[in-house]
């Protein structure tokens, strides 16, 4: 099974058109043509089964022929995690997580932050990639990047934790993840969170928490949140 995305497509859709790149990639690289089945969902949960009525390389045409909704899992797992100095790091945290299962993502720019510009538009395109790889109809939402002082600005619900490498009194992730809560997790940069960071945290209610006894680097911890959460919500 081959998943494609197109985020235009509603429940409501009967016909609708591929780009031009996609209908060269169906027509001409796939050698699909009419009333071969194609897969596709639009990131919101939603997987479209499509018969092809005009196979066009520039402009192919598909029929809706039947819809369902995927179920999602019971919680909502937020991951705010610092740019990594270098950016290939960061983009194979997106691609994991996703694969994993995780539902938004910020880029937080930290005190010890090395890298503070990073390219959204790629970081999308690793996303959904990674969506249609893993066959998951539900798109991860990336947020733009913002500061540590900002994104502690807002309001939050659900579990709050952070994860830091300071010796001082932490409790280990595994057991304080709740099964089906909405969990919102820290993971600082390369230089980890600044003192005055956790303390604005813990100030704001997160829980500071451990990953284990070896330090890992951003994007490793990352993934070890991401895939916590995933395996005790099984």
């Amino acid at each position: 099974m081959q998943l494609f995305y197109n985020p235009d497509i509603s429940e409501h859709t009967k016909q609708f058109s591929f780009d031009k790149e996609e209908s060269k990639h169906i027509v001409k690289v796939l050698r699909k043509t009419s009333g071969d089945i194609l897969y596709i969902t639009n990131g919101n949960g939603w997987l479209f089964t499509a018969e092809i009525t005009i196979p066009d390389i520039k402009n192919c045409i598909a029929t809706i022929i039947s819809k369902e909704l995927k179920k999602k899992h019971p919680y909502n797992l937020h991951l705010a995690v610092a740019p990594t100095k270098m950016n290939d790091r960061y983009e194979w945290f997106l691609e994991k997580a996703t694969e994993i299962g995780i539902d938004t993502i910020t880029p937080i720019i930290c005190d010890h932050s090395e890298r503070k510009v990073i390219k959204l538009d790629r970081f999308d395109k690793i996303i959904q990639s990674a969506m249609k790889q893993s066959l998951s109809c539900y798109l991860p939402k990336l947020n733009d990047a913002v500061t540590f002082k900002d994104f502690m600005s807002q309001k939050f619900e659900g579990q709050l934790l952070i994860a830091h490498c300071e010796e001082t009194d932490k409790k280990s992730l595994k057991k304080v993840i709740k099964r089906n809560e909405d969990i919102t997790i820290l993971i600082g940069p390369e230089g980890d969170f600044s003192v005055k960071e956790i303390e604005m945290a813990i100030l704001k209610a997160f829980i500071p928490v451990t990953l284990g006894e070896t330090r890992l680097r951003t994007e490793t911890a990352a993934i070890v949140a991401c895939h916590s959460v995933a395996f005790i919500n099984e």
